[in-house]
């Protein structure tokens, strides 16, 4: 990768399915051309896309902030919508609120918050009922600066 730094935003709307893997979809333009390892890009991709799903999926709008350095990539994605009213229970794989139409789009098979853990190497989720979301996670580019798979921020 190139020892450049870059920094981003992406203001996601909720229900605007048209718009839907916009956001990720730049994200990981930037970092190809950041010269970022391809699966350190698929990594990135799959996280923000399941983020930006949730947020199109399940509140009224969000946002979607990158900052890449030549060590990490961290984003943070924040919602304005009703909240998680039990983290452990929506980490679980196959476990969804998602309503039936959304589902015959092909979301909501709750995979989203898993396949985040899955592909991060730092996690962090704090939801306030009524209150929206706050998901930040971390992908380290290389091993020196990695710490414990999926490590709490």
């Amino acid at each position: 990768m190139d020892n450049k730094v870059a920094e981003g935003v992406f203001f996601l709307t909720g229900k605007d399915f048209s718009n839907a893997g916009a956001a990720s979809s730049n994200l990981k333009g930037v970092l190809e051309g950041m010269s970022v390892q391809p699966d350190i890009i698929r990594r990135a991709a799959i996280a923000a896309f399941e983020a930006e799903m949730n947020v199109i999926i399940y509140a009224v709008a969000g946002m979607m902030h990158y900052y890449i350095t030549p060590e990490t990539i961290r984003i943070v994605v924040k919602d304005m919508g009703s909240g998680i009213p039990d983290i452990g229970l929506a980490m679980t794989e196959g476990y969804s609120t998602a309503p039936d139409y959304i589902r015959e789009m092909g979301f909501g098979s709750g995979m989203g918050l898993p396949n985040i853990k899955k592909n991060t190497d730092r996690l962090d989720l704090d939801s306030v009922v009524g209150g929206g979301t706050t998901l930040e996670f971390i992908i380290y580019l290389n091993k020196d600066s990695k710490g414990a798979k999926n490590e709490t921020l």
